[in-house]
């Protein structure tokens, strides 16, 4: 798995633009939060994970959760997104988002009671307000122009932008949410020492990763993952739990698992890049080049072996895409000029989803014709062409303007993985059980997801996670 430790998604009051307030301890608070359109953008970005009863499972937790929390009035949205990074991040104004690849690596409900509660405590303790470092604010505006703009790839904005960003919250903050989700785990009947288990299970995460860095030669790199300001002994954070397990509350309430519903709810969820790709309806998408562009219903798109042609129901217009090889002693514009014919109008550059180019209208002989230049790994050359050119160019345009890379969700990547579980036979190790798992470095994959790397065997009759 590419970037097995992601970073949190954390977003500053100046990137927002939006405040709500709430009751804290019969207190009102004013609290950052994004909008219900940013909430979209980011889940068109990733992409949900198409499993309504597991995200209801997840929601389910969630809402238990907050309604022992400090603020159980207050509206928490959570979603399970199709990412396979082992990941999970908070936004403020009540967003909570989990990653389907971290599900992978947990072994009960109560560790994901412990993440979920962790990133509830971020927006009751209104961590997202209380940040005040300019040079963080400043870093946090990037990062969140860059996801919700399409100005390149979510998992880019995380690789560029993760070692401040995860900085945002700091060690203290981070205790503070460990402290209000461990209370919040008390009380809705979780065992707050589950906590303990995840960081476990995140710190195996970082040392393989650093075990396969020194084996390839490459630099092991820092940290950056959830719970990344956590040592695995971390004494503060056990006092932190074994306070919040010896709350003194009016009612214990029962622990709210039932026995292998966890195991149950994850049973056949897509392990690592899922192959089944996302898309909309009126894009066409090309996996192989790893670009997208949008046209208009109903219009036909054909790749062939010299072009791409995008083409209307009465064939009147059409849209023809090659490209050549990038000349970087060439401008995108200067191409454009070089290969025009007639007159140019309208010139301008386009600068969108990371990639630049240039587009305008060229007219010889009456007719005119739409063209652009985007430089995408190859240059790709546009013309679009059209028996009414002033009624269609604005379709034309937009399957210029609309092309971009392939997001994670969109590219199909090959047969997909599953995770199952099976109880452990006679005889079985971690080695024969990821035998038939036809992935790189199987058995420290099926060690990490079930908590035995980097040595250790389970015992026979033991549940254990496989991958098919």
């Amino acid at each position: 798995m590419s970037r097995l430790l992601t970073v949190f998604f954390v977003l500053a009051l100046t990137a927002c633009g939006s405040t709500s307030t709430v009751s804290v301890g019969g207190r009102a608070v004013e609290v950052p939060s994004v909008t219900a359109e940013e909430h979209e953008k980011l889940l068109a970005s990733i992409g949900i994970y198409d499993d309504p009863e597991l995200a209801e499972y997840i929601n389910r937790i969630g809402q238990r959760l907050v309604a022992n929390s400090s603020m159980p009035d207050a509206e928490f949205t959570f979603t399970l997104l199709d990412s396979p990074d082992i990941n999970a991040f908070a936004l403020p104004g009540g967003f909570i988002y989990v990653n389907r690849g971290l599900l992978a690596y947990l072994e009960t409900e109560a560790e994901l009671a412990g993440v979920i509660s962790h990133e509830i405590g971020h927006i009751t303790e209104n961590h997202h307000g209380r940040r005040k470092s300019q040079q963080m604010t400043s870093t946090v505006v990037s990062t969140t122009a860059y996801i919700l703009t399409g100005s390149g790839e979510l998992y880019d904005a995380a690789q560029m932008y993760g070692a401040e960003v995860i900085s945002g919250f700091g060690r203290e903050m981070e205790l503070e949410a460990d402290a209000a989700g461990a209370e919040f785990m008390h009380r809705a009947g979780y065992d707050a020492d589950a906590l303990l288990s995840v960081i476990g299970v995140l710190k195996d995460q970082e040392m393989y990763r650093r075990a396969q860095a020194k084996a390839s030669g490459k630099p092991t790199g820092t940290y950056h993952g959830l719970y990344a300001s956590h040592p695995r002994n971390d004494l503060r954070l056990q006092t932190v739990i074994r306070t919040a397990n010896t709350l003194d509350i009016d009612e214990q309430a029962e622990d709210p698992a039932q026995p292998g519903e966890f195991r149950r709810q994850i049973e056949g969820m897509v392990f690592g890049a899922s192959a089944q790709a996302q898309g909309e309806e009126n894009r066409y998408y090309h996996n192989k080049l790893s670009f997208t562009f949008e046209h208009p219903k109903g219009w036909t798109v054909k790749a062939g072996a010299q072009a791409i042609v995008a083409t209307s129901p009465d064939g009147t217009s059409e849209m023809t895409i090659t490209l050549t090889r990038r000349d970087e002693a060439l401008s995108t514009e200067e191409t454009l000029k070089g290969g025009a014919k007639g007159e140019l109008s309208e010139l301008r550059e386009l600068d969108k989803f990371g990639l630049t180019g240039t587009t305008a209208i060229a007219s010889s002989n009456g007719v005119s014709k739409r063209l652009g230049v985007i430089d995408h790994k190859y240059r790709y050359l546009f013309e679009g062409s059209s028996n009414d050119f002033a009624a269609n160019d604005p379709a034309l345009t937009t399957i210029i303007e609309s092309f971009r890379p392939l997001s994670p969700r969109e590219r199909v990547t090959g047969e997909s993985r599953t995770l199952h579980y099976v109880q452990v036979p006679r005889g079985a190790t971690m080695e024969t059980l990821s035998s038939s798992a036809r992935i790189s470095n199987a058995e420290d994959q099926l060690r990490l997801i079930n908590g035995y790397y980097p040595s250790g065997e389970p015992r026979i009759g033991d549940w254990v996670k496989i991958i098919r």
